[in-house]
């Protein structure tokens, strides 16, 4: 609707330039010389008023003595002497007058004669070329679905290189192969190594997938194109599969050249398990994918470098070799190369030299590349909100809490029943997190609330862990329980403060029963083949692979666990209640307690470390 009243009002527009044109034209025309009648020129030459006359075939060009034109028309083929002999001229009178005979060719007769006419037709042409084109723009925009939206990647614009992604050491090894079989093929065809089809980078969201395929882009010297796997789906069937030709048709005129293709498993999960069947659009376009990568035209210089975060549901012809060849895990950054992370992003900010990005590093297992820059970049933020010249140490130690939890929300009303029984919850996790064997110190305690949370225990490891026991799960689930068993040992009463945790206790109880095989009634076996996705969402539930007394006697294994890391914490809540009100009264007076404080106080009071043990 929008273009059709642009339409209009140029149409308009146009219409009123040729109507002041017409009027111009006019204008002109009427003021020219005066037109008189033939028998008027007779008398103005014999009155010898008239000095010069033109003639042009019929036309007559009068220039009188006082220096006024005026023209005139004569018979067509016939002399001016013949015509003016008529009215008593003779050619004596015609000599004492100055005669000139033009002819009326040339480029003045035709602008006169063809210009009026045509004018309005150009204008017009103009105006319907217009009309057509726009028109014909939104018959190819209606046809062009089949056309893909593929980017070539610039070199001079944001350029990364594998020095500028920090971990990812194998990862890197892997994909620098790759670049070097571009950049010098000869020294692999002489080994009579083939260049691979694909690349397939897995991996958590945030661990630099699309980053180093970016770097992939920096580092190759070949045309680089990248696309969002979305982009081939659309509502009509077949438009993918032509997307998919269109793609691999404009890299194979640029070859040697390397397509990244985000999120392949918008279009690459396995065939077969979705509600559209066999002809639905997400097949035929994997359909498509499957022979561009490895069908009969297989003399290509073209790499397919894919990333996704599940790996699972991706059709197997798709991860066969000759297709991706390569698949490249990307894993979780361990404590250096968190670090590494933590200080390319520092570049361009004002770190204090107090600030400790090795401390920052040991406080986030578990953080992917992508949460390390968004805590890098919200530590910058606060910094600037609180007027500071320099980011210190607080403010990225406060950064981890808000990408973790959330905002603190200071501001928060809570009457003083809600702050003591908050104040005996989070105290209730510290003390058994600090007490019981098995678990993670304690880095801080807090009753500021933030996000849902309306306080926080922040317990991390000391050093990486790849493994984890059964003993680890049972002190987690304790641990957990903490805050529970707390509220009713000192209100005889619980709250809804404790629903997260349950949650949290319940799926590591599930999780040690049903997949790590950690219960001895059980045994070591695998229960339920997991979740599939559908279009629906998270499919319709588990696929049991047991019978309903097994199913029984899981939930009684899921809920002996429970009970037992309850009892454990119950047991510490009563061994070292004066500990518990100590703590819980310090937190009700700071709100916030960090790992040294915290220590110091339990020791003040009488707790040593390792007193109990989980069973």
């Amino acid at each position: 609707m929008k273009s059709l009243g642009k339409n209009i009002i140029y149409a308009v527009i146009f219409l009123i330039i040729t109507a002041l044109l017409f009027g111009a034209i006019i204008d002109t025309q009427s003021n020219g010389p005066k037109e008189i009648s033939i028998s008027d020129v007779a008398k103005k030459i014999s009155n010898n008023e008239v000095k010069a006359i033109v003639v042009q075939e019929s036309n007559l060009s009068l220039e009188l003595n006082d220096g006024t034109k005026t023209e005139s028309k004569k018979e067509q083929g016939v002399g001016l002497l013949e015509t003016l002999s008529s009215y008593g001229i003779t050619s004596s009178t015609l000599g004492k007058i100055e005669i000139k005979i033009e002819d009326q060719g040339g480029s003045k007769y035709w602008m006169g004669v063809l210009l009026p006419t045509l004018i309005p037709l150009v204008i017009m042409g103009l105006i319907l070329w217009w009309m057509l084109r726009q028109a014909k723009g939104g018959a190819n925009q209606a046809f062009s679905f089949g056309r893909v939206n593929i980017r070539l990647f610039s070199p001079l614009k944001d350029r990364i290189l594998f020095k500028d992604v920090a971990g990812l050491k194998e990862a890197k090894e892997e994909l620098w192969e790759v670049v070097e079989f571009l950049k010098n093929p000869k020294k692999f065809h002489a080994m009579g190594a083939k260049i691979p089809r694909g690349v397939l980078l897995m991996g958590s969201p945030g661990t630099g997938k699309t980053m180093l395929a970016r770097a992939v882009a920096g580092e190759s010297d070949v045309p680089f194109f990248h696309i969002s796997a979305s982009e081939f789906v659309e509502m009509f069937v077949g438009v993918g599969a032509s997307r998919v030709r269109d793609l691999f048709q404009v890299a194979k005129k640029s070859a040697p050249a390397i397509i990244f293709i985000d999120e392949i498993d918008a279009v690459g999960r396995e065939r077969g398990t979705g509600m559209g069947g066999g002809h639905d659009e997400r097949e035929q376009t994997l359909n498509q994918i499957l022979v561009e990568m490895d069908g009969f035209e297989r003399d290509t210089s073209v790499i397919v470098v894919a990333a996704t975060n599940r790996p699972d549901v991706l059709d197997q012809a798709l991860l066969r070799p000759g297709r991706f060849d390569r698949r490249v895990m990307l894993d979780m950054p361990d404590i250096k190369d968190r670090e590494e992370i933590l200080n390319i992003h520092a570049k361009g900010k004002p770190l204090s030299k107090k600030a400790d990005l090795h401390m920052v590093a040991l406080r986030t297992p578990g953080f992917a590349g992508a949460e390390l820059a968004n805590l890098m970049n919200e530590a910058a933020i606060l910094a600037a909100r609180n007027n500071r010249k320099f980011i210190e140490q607080e403010d990225l130690l406060d950064s981890i809490e808000k990408v973790l939890l959330g905002p603190a929300r200071k501001n928060r009303i809570i009457n003083d029943h809600e702050k003591q029984v908050t104040a005996y919850h989070e105290a209730g996790h510290a003390i058994v997190a600090a007490i019981i064997k098995n678990s993670d110190p304690v880095h801080k305690v807090s009753v500021v609330s933030r996000g849902m949370a309306g306080g926080y225990t922040l317990k991390l490891p000391m050093e990486e862990k790849r493994l984890r026991t059964k003993s680890d799960f049972v002190g987690d689930i304790a641990v957990s329980l903490g805050g529970y068993a707390a509220e009713q040992a000192v209100f005889k009463d619980i709250t809804t403060g404790s629903s997260s945790d349950i949650q949290q206790a319940t799926d590591m109880a599930e999780l040690l029963v049903t997949k790590y095989g950690m219960s001895e009634k059980l045994g070591p076996r695998a229960y339920g083949k997991g979740q599939e996705m559908t279009f629906l969402g998270r499919g319709f539930g588990n696929d049991k692979d047991y019978s309903e007394t097994v199913g029984t006697t899981i939930d009684g294994e899921i809920n002996e666990y429970i009970q037992k890391g309850l009892q454990t914490a119950k047991k510490i809540m009563t061994t070292y209640r004066k500990a518990l009100d100590g703590v819980a009264a310090a937190l009700i007076e700071k709100e916030t307690l960090e790992q040294e404080e915290f220590y110091k106080l339990l020791k003040d009071l009488g707790v040593s470390a390792d007193s109990v043990t989980a069973k």
